[in-house]
């Protein structure tokens, strides 16, 4: 499933998959992998993204 609250948040920042990676330590393909749906990231890395994006795991990762 698509992570739009997550590509959303990034926008909202004015900030690039690129950028956001390299702020989480990770490749800009992770974070295009979770926006698609194609990858799950684990609990440390969605609360490296929460964090950077000023968002809480709630309102970027939970499905409803």
């Amino acid at each position: 499933m698509k992570n739009l609250r997550l590509k959303s948040a990034r926008a909202a920042l004015d900030m690039s998959q690129q950028q956001l990676a390299d702020a989480v330590g990770v490749s800009r393909q992770t974070i295009n992998a979770i926006e698609k749906g194609d990858y799950n990231p684990t609990i440390k890395l969605c609360l490296a993204i929460c964090k950077t994006l000023h968002r809480t795991l709630d309102e970027l990762f939970w499905e409803e």
